[in-house]
């Protein structure tokens, strides 16, 4: 049986993080994955790791982080990064108030808020008629989560001399032994990075902190030849869904106007994210529907909405829809994410926020740091 000093369970972008982290320290890793490649969340999702708006104090500052983190590992892994920073449009006086908030905060600090005439100069492919003002951040930045997370494993086998080991679920942990349906491994420490579902190891914790599933619908869209995107661009409904904004006073006012005129939306959890790919489609989503287990199936309703959402904001001669996908991820709305300690040598970790791609590199960083 070959010694590790660190077993992650999980190969997403959190046990990914984990397995990084602790290869940096100098340490053996092996990471096991209950599927042959990793299909889940962080495949499922724009690539897009989101600085601003994240909940304020511990999160931003996690988010921050984990964007050096990208921006440091991308060129090495041989990982693109699409594009950089965020366009959010503000529609209505009462975004615009929001963003006028959010600007006074901490969070704010390298942003802009643009009068509409400037947003177009610099981005011309917003629509800008009837904007009341545009926040733009250059925090952000863009990767292909599909090819970005297997060349992330790959250079983590290729020069960081981690192991692998896809196909294989985990079914006991007793630190320092652990036992797969492959066989039994023995780690000094284990880090379990799973989906955090029902029935997943430690389904006890999850439920303390009223962890659901969430689902998402998110659609791939052609446009016209040469339209370009000079960040992710978000609007009015992102003002009400992210916490960094959200919490903010002034944030009531314009969910009790998006109440009124964006219940449809609201009801299935709608915000849009656009973001674009190097072949010049675009991402585009998502929503949100909730529970202990969700169908697998998508609603054409939710699409149109998304879609209608998307012609708002850009200016899009042709938008055709190439490929359709939900995905899942572990929510809480009591915390964006949960460390957990069974035992000296295990920490269970989970992202429940729907941002493990933007935090999962600083929370592992806190993790080793506090383990």
């Amino acid at each position: 049986m070959k010694n590790y000093d660190v077993i992650v369970v999980g190969a997403g972008i959190v046990g990914l993080a984990h397995a990084y982290t602790a290869a940096l320290r100098g340490l053996k890793v092996l990471v096991i994955e209950r599927d042959a490649a990793c299909i889940g969340a962080s495949i499922r999702n724009f690539g897009f790791v989101t600085v601003t708006g994240q909940r304020a104090g511990d999160h931003h500052r996690r988010a921050m982080r984990s964007r050096d983190i990208w921006a440091s590992i991308a060129p090495q892994a041989g990982i693109e990064v699409v594009h950089r920073g965020l366009w959010l449009t503000a529609r209505r006086p009462a975004a615009h108030a929001v963003l006028e908030a959010f600007m006074q905060t901490d969070m704010a600090q390298g942003c802009e808020l643009l009068a509409p005439d400037e947003a177009k100069t610099q981005h011309p492919a917003l629509l800008t008629d009837g904007l009341q003002s545009v926040l733009y951040s250059p925090h952000e930045l863009r990767v292909e989560s599909r090819s970005a997370i297997p060349r992330l494993a790959a250079w983590l086998r290729e020069h960081k001399g981690v192991d692998f080991r896809y196909g294989e679920a985990v079914v006991e942990i007793d630190a320092p032994r652990v036992r797969t349906t492959g066989g039994h491994y023995h780690g000094e420490r284990v880090a379990v990075c799973t989906n955090a579902a029902p029935g997943d190891l430690f389904a006890p914790v999850w439920s303390q902190h009223n962890v659901r599933q969430c689902q998402l619908q998110m659609l791939r869209v052609k446009p016209q030849a040469g339209f370009q995107l000079q960040g992710s661009v978000m609007g009015d409904l992102s003002l009400v869904r992210y916490e960094g904004y959200s919490a903010l006073p002034s944030a009531a006012a314009l969910r009790a106007q998006l109440e009124r005129e964006e219940s449809a939306s609201l009801a299935h959890g709608i915000h849009l994210i656009a973001v674009q790919s190097a072949d010049g489609s675009l991402v585009v989503g998502d929503s949100h529907h909730y529970g202990a287990s969700v169908e697998p199936f998508a609603s054409g309703q939710v699409d149109e909405l998304i879609l209608r959402h998307l012609r708002e904001a850009l200016d899009l001669r042709e938008a055709t829809v190439t490929e359709r996908w939900v995905g899942t991820y572990p929510s809480s709305s009591e915390v964006p994410c949960i460390v957990h300690a069974p035992q000296d040598a295990v920490r269970a970790v989970t992202v429940t926020s729907g941002s493990g791609a933007s935090t999962a590199l600083g929370l592992a960083e806190e993790v080793f740091a506090a383990w």
